[in-house]
């Protein structure tokens, strides 16, 4: 069984580095999963409301037989559910759900800036941080003018920015800028949809290093101090999805991988995304 090691947030809380992703994972489907990724070794588990699949998630950290406190939960605030009265209650479904008295990571999903909420649902996520019910907060598909608003009109410096990340789509300057701001940076599709792990170049890495195209990318993202959230079903690839911490990139060929900058975005544009997930 492989273990990942911890980042510390900037208010203290650890967090495991590598966890184990739950998009598109149908809700029958969701605790068996889970209590995989839990037996292979995995200890954050990242969900969202959207997904349809919390309750899953809860059911399979009751059933784990493992400490709580040994567990890190993350969930999210759908779009719909954006605004202060409505932000809070969208917490207690998604605490309800998890079967959870305190979620570790509460993050608002997208900004959804068209519709100009997200501020009044960062304060919400502020009450809730202040109430004790969540251990940390943050957002997810924050660009910098989102992350300046935030940072001009609350209090609260967002733990977590969790967002695209993979050879092909960096988005450097968004690390940056959030790294410079005290706001860890969690990579979600960190293997662009499985399309990066194609490359020669990362398969010639992965090959001198004894390892597969995937374990060297999640590494590149290691590396760099990211949170990384693979997502798979696939039992082999969940082991090995976590089996990176034997291993070590060279400086060099943590510059052949960053030099595959390609601007391949395979999600939604966060300044133009308008979708409810309702």
């Amino acid at each position: 069984m492989s273990t990942s090691p911890s980042v510390t947030l900037n208010n203290g809380i650890e967090i495991p580095q590598l966890g184990y992703g739950v998009y598109q994972i149908p809700a029958e489907d969701v605790r068996g999963a889970t209590l995989a990724a839990f037996e292979a070794g995995y200890r954050h588990i990242d969900t969202a409301a959207a997904y349809g699949n919390e309750a899953g998630v809860g059911e399979a950290v009751r059933s784990s037989g493992l400490p709580r406190d040994e567990i890190f939960i993350t969930t999210k605030l759908r779009n719909a559910d954006q605004g202060y009265e409505s932000g809070l209650a969208a917490f207690e479904k998604s605490r309800r759900a998890l079967g959870l008295d305190v979620v570790d990571l509460y993050l608002i999903h997208w900004p959804y800036a068209m519709h100009d909420r997200y501020l009044d649902t960062w304060r919400a996520m502020e009450k809730l941080y202040t109430d004790g019910v969540v251990r940390a907060i943050g957002v997810s598909n924050f660009l910098q003018p989102h992350l300046d608003r935030v940072r001009d009109e609350g209090t609260i410096v967002p733990a977590v920015n969790q967002f695209e990340i993979h050879p092909s789509f960096q988005q450097s300057a968004l690390t940056a800028t959030s790294i410079e701001r005290g706001i860890a940076v969690e990579a979600y599709s960190p293997l662009g949809q499985a399309k990066d792990v194609e490359d020669p170049i990362v398969r010639a890495i992965a090959v001198s290093h004894g390892k597969t195209p995937a374990q060297a990318i999640l590494r590149w993202h290691v590396q760099q101090g990211f949170i990384v959230i693979p997502k798979t079903v696939t039992p082999h690839r969940v082991t090995e999805n976590i089996d990176i911490f034997d291993f070590e990139l060279s400086a060099a060929e943590m510059q052949q991988i960053s030099v595959l900058e390609a601007g391949m975005r395979t999600s939604g544009d966060p300044a133009t995304f308008d979708f409810s997930q309702a």
